[in-house]
């Protein structure tokens, strides 16, 4: 069978990491062939295999982000998935929210809606558009009496600044607020520590920087959130208690109602300790030399703008993303034509992140996102400078 991607040069992992590590599909490739039964903890050999899988998985990922309870790790299908199951558990009526307009719109949107029905009261710290970071007392001071919920992105997905997390979440446990962290562009490559950093929910997706399968993820609720204080988002069977006439209410299956990805979650165990093994951080600064090697680079070409923080250190507080413009063109021509003429995949448009646009000033149009992954050299960025030297010349 002939690879059609054999000769992209792919800089999207922002939205999706491609390729994968090998050890994913032979992973999963394994697991159907051996153990893809329901998992259950009392059943046949297969289903207890299952079970059992999910269970090393859950561990695995609890460790990896300081977790201390490995059945408060709940696999959802993303972290859109697993940020809805906090808000629409979490959150009752009058209560009132603080986010930013770094957010993606897995975050702004849920909570928009519940704001537009008068469920609750919404507040949107803003970031330095030259900086790329919010202020924590900007947060401090939006609190109120009624304050029940922080939602931040760990690394905004336009500019991909990092935020300062560990300073939010100790003004959140200062005032007695919830704290909800999305790693959605941070888990696999930037230090997480849910007790250091005072989070009490945290949303992550296993199909970017962990190099897990798509329709994978995840939503830890830590020991300071009782299940209590939780609604159930979903309700259906569990591997435990199946006389009761309501969820139980007993982690994890309170919010993992129904059959789990179970081939999903083999890959993304694999992904994970891949990552684990090679090390996070190698990763970032991989990743971070090959965006400041595009920032050195394209900066000198006339009509080309870079977003946010640039110059010799311009990715001192930033995972491996990057927002461009090229002038003359809007952010889909360019991004089609890398694609049909250069063979470079990146992301034109809005990154489901208006509300940062506007803030940098590239709304509507949006921008061109570039997100150089683990797998990606510098010969890439080389030939996608070129193609920009072409398109403005």
């Amino acid at each position: 069978m002939i690879d059609t991607n054999a000769k992209v040069i792919y800089l999207d992992n922002a939205a999706t990491s491609w390729p994968k590590p090998a050890v994913v599909s032979q992973a999963m490739g394994e697991f159907l062939a051996k153990d893809a039964a329901n998992p259950g903890r009392a059943g046949h050999r297969m289903a207890m295999a299952a079970e059992k899988k999910l269970d090393q998985a859950r561990g695995q990922l609890t460790e990896f982000i300081g977790g201390t309870d490995a059945h408060r790790l709940i696999f959802t299908m993303n972290c859109t998935d697993a940020l809805n199951i906090a808000f629409k558990g979490l959150l009752r009526a009058g209560d009132h929210v603080i986010t930013t307009t770094l957010e993606h719109n897995s975050v702004s949107r849920p909570l928009q809606a519940m704001a537009d029905t008068g469920f609750i009261s919404l507040t949107r710290v803003e970031f330095s558009p030259q900086t790329g970071v919010i202020d924590p007392a900007d947060v401090r001071r939006a609190i109120g009496s009624k304050t029940r919920l922080i939602a931040l992105s760990h690394a905004g997905n336009v500019l991909g600044t990092i935020q300062p997390a560990t300073e939010v979440g100790s003004v959140a446990r200062e005032h007695g607020v919830k704290f909800l962290l999305d790693t959605a562009q941070t888990i696999g490559v930037v230090s997480i520590d849910v007790v250091r950093q005072h989070i009490d929910l945290l949303a992550f997706p296993g199909h970017k920087s962990l190099l897990g399968p798509t329709g994978t993820g995840g939503l830890y609720v830590h020991t300071t959130v009782a299940v209590t204080d939780l609604a159930a988002f979903r309700e259906g069977g569990t591997g435990g208690d199946s006389s009761s006439p309501l969820q139980p209410r007993i982690f994890p299956y309170f919010l993992e109602g129904g059959t789990p990805n179970t081939v999903g979650v083999a890959g993304l165990a694999a992904a994970t300790q891949y990552v684990r093994g090679y090390g996070p951080d190698k990763i970032l600064a991989h990743e971070r030399q090959l965006v400041q090697q595009f920032v050195d680079s394209a900066s000198g070409i006339d009509g080309v703008t870079i977003y946010g923080p640039t110059g010799s250190n311009a990715v001192a507080n930033r995972v491996g993303t990057i927002s461009f413009n090229v002038e003359g063109h809007s952010p889909h021509e360019i991004g089609g034509i890398l694609d049909e003429a250069f063979s470079i995949a990146v992301r034109p448009g809005l990154h489901c992140s208006p509300y940062a646009h506007k803030q940098i000033g590239s709304f509507p149009d949006g921008t061109v996102r570039l997100s150089p992954g683990h797998f990606n050299t510098s010969d890439d960025i080389d030939a996608l400078v070129a193609a920009l030297r072409e398109i403005t010349a």
